[in-house]
């Protein structure tokens, strides 16, 4: 689909003019610059809450890093979880024969 070029403009123009009238343009048009105002309003109230909201990442002093840095890094070993234990059958009853 392509943009909408001069031409395609005009005609669309001359058929608003055509079923609103010439009284109600600037009307329209006011009300129309008015929503797109309000709009963009929205939007940069959107973005600004949105970037207060995100969380500072943590700062890491110059001393510590170069400090850290030196020191090899050793990867803790993975902790095995405990193997289940097999569950107890339950005990038959003792049947007596008399």
């Amino acid at each position: 689909m392509g943009s909408l070029g001069w031409p395609e403009i005009i005609a669309i123009l001359v058929i608003v003019l055509v079923i609103f009238g010439p009284k109600r343009l600037p009307e329209i048009g006011k009300s129309l610059g008015k929503g797109i105002k309000e709009f963009k309003k929205s939007t940069t109230e959107l973005q600004e809450h949105i970037t207060k909201e995100e969380p500072e990442a943590p700062k890491v002093e110059k001393a510590e890093a170069t400090e850290t840095a030196a020191e090899p890094v050793i990867a803790p070993e993975p902790v095995m979880a405990p193997e289940p234990k097999a569950a107890a059958e339950p005990k038959s009853p003792e049947t007596k024969t008399s």
